[in-house]
């Protein structure tokens, strides 16, 4: 009696991944009707096709950057319009290797150097501005638009002339919440004084400024996938460019500085390994480890990247949920502005919104601490816009700065402001949930 033969690998991963597609269904069941009384601020948002794709990259067990990455790296940049893409371990790095790149000596006179000043705002997360300190450059800040004037959340740019003095190099701005800055004004101001831009968009993926994507607008440009954005990796984060040369310098100082460009697992890409003579090396000096720049290691592992090649496939859906659960807010909050200060859209934009920024007037009845207290007790979660103004953190206390005017609004976001989910696991029900407990809330 002849054995059957043995099953190919191909044919074990195939039923590997039917056997995950079990467990997946009866692992994640949809949520029982009474989590409609939680309503998360963000949340993952997964399927069956995530969990596959984890355990695809765990079966290949290449555990740094690989297949998946490339993938990702290839389809993230054709989804946004530009040349290169960079993967990186979260959000955070992004903007740290984006500006960082700035510095290099490659750069020769257009290099930032230390005591040079970088242009941000003081209302905002602090890794917009932390890599501005930790490149010993200095950062300039200006204030938003007011909310009870223009409720955008984002630099208002009529302060920005008063910013630049002979030292100003440079300007990093997040778009605040998935609303675009005036991405127009902003590069025209660059454009004038020429000065670079880092455009950090790891609130704003899929948002567009005068029908371009975010980060088509400055020289390097960042995005996240912790699991609150729009979409993750768990961790995880990009830095994006249209430029070749800033390509290499973020990937060189991602990979610890090396001159070398050879992906992970190859070698010899420039053909010339052994026969390079830089600085006062032997000549033929190893390129692999031949090191240009005071780096770090922050790549990416191929499992992550696996997650994010799935997610991705979602976007688009996750952008138009978003954007209707914002809509679905909007819409039930009118009657309430005589309490709350409503978002507002940036001129010539579309957002794709990360969360619903939410303002106490300073004549409401109530503040924005008993506001915060109560929705948490009813189960809804909320955000404050960040760091509020970030001048009044203790981390920023003795730090180089330079600050333009007063930063009224800064300092009102940091008094007022809130924000709630808009997440894509989130149903409407939720949604009316949130809308009915603010209303009586104000009610009393």
């Amino acid at each position: 009696m002849m054995e059957s033969p043995a099953p190919s690998l191909e044919e074990i991963r195939a039923h590997i991944h039917s056997l995950v597609a079990e467990y997946y269904r009866l692992a994640f069941p949809p949520h029982p009707r009474e989590t409609d009384q939680v309503v998360p601020v963000a949340g993952r948002v997964f399927d069956v096709r995530e969990v596959q794709h984890l355990v695809d990259s765990a079966l290949d067990f290449w555990l740094t950057t690989g297949r998946f990455a490339d993938e990702f790296e290839k389809r993230f940049a054709a989804y946004v319009g530009v040349r290169y893409a960079s993967l990186v371990n979260s959000g955070s790095s992004a903007n740290l290797l984006a500006l960082t790149a700035l510095t290099s000596p490659k750069l020769h006179r257009e290099r930032l150097r230390p005591g040079d000043e970088v242009i941000t705002v003081a209302a905002g997360f602090p890794t917009t501005v932390n890599p501005i300190l930790q490149n010993n450059l200095v950062p300039v800040f200006v204030d938003v638009e007011h909310p009870e004037i223009r409720a955008t959340y984002n630099v208002d740019v009529s302060h920005l002339e008063a910013a630049v003095s002979d030292r100003t190099r440079a300007v990093m701005l997040a778009h605040t919440l998935g609303n675009p800055f005036d991405c127009e004004a902003v590069s025209a101001f660059c454009r004038q004084h020429d000065l670079w831009l880092v455009e950090d968009c790891c609130d704003s993926l899929g948002a567009t400024f005068g029908g371009r994507h975010v980060g088509h607008f400055g020289d390097v440009a960042t995005c996240s996938f912790y699991p609150a954005h729009h979409i993750t990796m768990g961790e995880g984060g990009i830095v994006f460019t249209d430029s070749s040369t800033l390509k290499k310098l973020i990937e060189s100082f991602r990979d610890w500085g090396r001159d070398c460009w050879c992906a992970p697992g190859h070698q010899d890409t420039c053909g010339k390994r052994f026969d390079w003579q830089m600085g006062e090396l032997p000549h033929g000096y190893d390129h692999k480890y031949i090191y240009s720049h005071i780096g770090y290691n922050l790549k990416l592992t191929d499992m992550q990247a696996a997650v994010g090649v799935a997610q991705l496939e979602k976007l688009a859906g996750f952008i138009t949920a978003r954007q209707r659960n914002f809509a679905h807010l909007r819409a039930g909050l009118e009657q309430l502005q005589d309490v709350f200060v409503l978002p507002d859209v940036t001129p010539g934009s579309e957002p794709s919104w990360f969360g619903f920024p939410l303002s106490v007037r300073p004549t409401a009845p109530f503040n924005r601490r008993d506001l915060v207290r109560y929705l948490e007790d009813q189960k809804i979660g909320t955000r404050q816009l960040f760091g509020g103004n970030l001048l009044r953190q203790p981390a920023y206390r003795e730090k180089p700065q330079r600050v333009v005017g007063d930063l009224p609004a800064a300092d009102y976001i940091m008094q007022n402001t809130l924000w709630l989910g808009v997440y894509p696991g989130l149903l409407p029900i939720q949604i009316d949930r949130v809308i009915d407990t603010l209303s009586r809330f104000t009610r009393g």
